[in-house]
Parts: structure tokens; C-alpha cells; sequence
């Protein structure tokens, strides 16, 4: 079956997501060593068809790229030599990692869970994966909301999730 699949990018570690064969939901994966995710994909390629990658392009506040952006490029870059004729596109990712952790909170997920950084990296590339999906098929992705309303959300969320963070039990 074909599938898209959605990447979150790290120096270290790389977060993996999948599309469902009709391309209307991402599923989070798994994370990956960076060091390893050519071979891990690859893998996958045998079980599976890959049409597509989604890469999260990281990006600074006003919307140029930040530094962490070449790594990502990089990594566009082995995944076409990799995988020739498979398209790589680039998706938004400021604020995946907000979103989340929000996520985990919703999905009650316990505190000691949602400190494992391995699941951010996952559930991140699939809210990647799943924006360049709803754009894809016509909808809005959260990249699409006008900028001072989306804004607004994310900072809301991050002062939430920082205040959980330092809370003492």
C-alpha cells in the first residue's frame, strides 16, 4: 500500500510517521537514531510503498529558516539520492513539539511518559505529516491559519506546558 511518510527531523534522534493508504491521517511511527534513518527506511520501503516524504522545515518566528533548516535540507537532500523518483516536501514544523506535548496531555499520557523525548519526536512528525496531509487534500493545516491568530495559540500552550513542567508535586 502507498504510503506518506512524515519526518521530524534531529541531530540526534529522528521522529517517524506514517499515512493511512487513503492519506487522510498520520499515525506516529516510531524514533529513530538520525544516524540510522536511511536504513530504517528502507526497511519500511520493503513492507511498503513510499510515495512521498514530509520533512519539517524548522523555522524562525517571522518565518525565515532557523539554523536547525540545513540539517533538514541535508537530510532532503541523502533522502532523494536515497529514494530516487520519491518526492520530499517540506511542511512548517514551529510549534510540533508544543503541540505534542499538548497532545500527550489530552491523550493522558503520564508525566513520566511525556518526558520521554522519543515520544515528542514521533507524535511531532506525525502533526507534521498530518498538516501537509489536510493542506494536501484542500483543508487548512495549522501553517494555514492567519499569523496573529496563530500566534497567539501556541504561546498560550507553551506557557501551559512549561508551568506543568516546573510544578512541584
Amino acid at each position: 500500500m502507498e504510503r506518506v511518510i512524515g519526518i521530524d527531523y534531529g541531530k540526534k534522534r529522528t521522529g517517524v510517521a506514517v499515512s493511512d493508504p487513503l492519506r487522510i491521517f498520520a499515525t506516529a511511527l516510531d524514533t529513530v537514531p538520525t544516524a540510522n534513518i536511511i536504513d530504517y527506511l528502507r526497511k519500511y520501503a520493503e513492507k511498503e510503498t513510499i510515495v512521498r516524504f514530509v520533512i519539517g522545515y524548522p523555522k524562525n518566528m517571522d518565518g525565515t529558516p532557523s539554523e536547525a533548516a540545513a540539517g533538514a535540507a541535508a537530510l532532503s537532500t541523502t533522502l532523494s539520492k536515497a529514494f530516487p523518483g520519491v518526492p520530499v516536501d517540506f511542511e512548517d514544523e514551529r510549534f510540533t513539539s508544543v503541540l505534542a506535548h499538548r497532545a500527550m496531555i489530552d491523550g493522558g499520557m503520564k508525566a513520566s511518559d511525556r518526558r520521554d523525548k522519543k515520544s515528542v519526536d514521533k507524535i511531532s512528525a506525525a502533526i507534521i505529516l498530518q498538516s501537509w496531509l489536510d493542506r494536501s487534500a484542500g483543508g487548512t493545516s495549522f501553517a494555514d491559519i492567519p499569523k496573529p491568530a496563530f500566534d497567539s495559540v501556541p504561546e498560550s500552550l507553551s506557557s501551559k506546558v512549561s508551568r506543568r513542567k516546573h510544578r512541584k508535586h
